[in-house]
C-alpha cells in the first residue's frame, strides 16, 4: 500500500513546516513588528524555495516521488501555502494559459480575503 506512506511523509514534513512558520512568527513578536513582516518573510521565502526546489527537481535532480512529497507538499507546504499557490500560477503561466493564470491569482486572492471577511462575519451574529 504506497498511499500510507505518502502520506506519512507529507504529515512529518508539514510538521517541520509548520513549526518553521511558527518560530518566524514568533520572532516577529519578539521584534515588536505591528507590520505583518513575519508573514511576509514566510511567503516570500517560501515561495523562492518552492521555485529552487520544484526547479532543481525539474532540470537536476534525480530523487523520489517520497522525497518531493516531503519537501513541496510537506515541508515548504507547512511552512506557506501560498508557496504551492505560486507555483500553479507558474505553471499555468509557462503553459502559454495567460488567461487561467490571471483568473487564478485574482480569483484566489479575491475570494480568498472575501472569504475570510464572510467567515468572521458569520461568528460575529452569533
Amino acid at each position: 500500500m504506497q498511499l500510507i506512506p505518502g502520506y506519512f511523509i507529507v504529515f512529518v514534513g508539514a510538521g517541520i513546516g509548520g513549526m518553521l512558520r511558527h518560530a518566524v512568527n514568533r520572532a516577529g513578536v519578539t521584534f515588536g513588528w505591528t507590520f505583518p513582516w513575519h508573514t511576509l518573510l514566510v511567503n516570500v521565502s517560501g515561495c523562492l524555495l518552492m521555485g529552487i526546489v520544484a526547479g532543481w527537481f525539474a532540470f537536476r535532480g534525480e530523487s523520489g516521488q517520497d522525497f518531493r512529497l516531503f519537501l513541496t507538499t510537506g515541508v515548504i507546504g507547512g511552512f506557506t501555502t501560498f508557496s504551492a499557490f505560486s507555483l500553479d500560477a507558474v505553471l499555468l503561466w509557462e503553459r502559454g494559459q495567460i488567461l487561467s493564470a490571471a483568473l487564478y491569482i485574482g480569483g484566489s486572492v479575491v475570494l480568498s480575503v472575501a472569504s475570510v471577511f464572510l467567515g468572521m462575519a458569520l461568528m460575529r451574529t452569533q
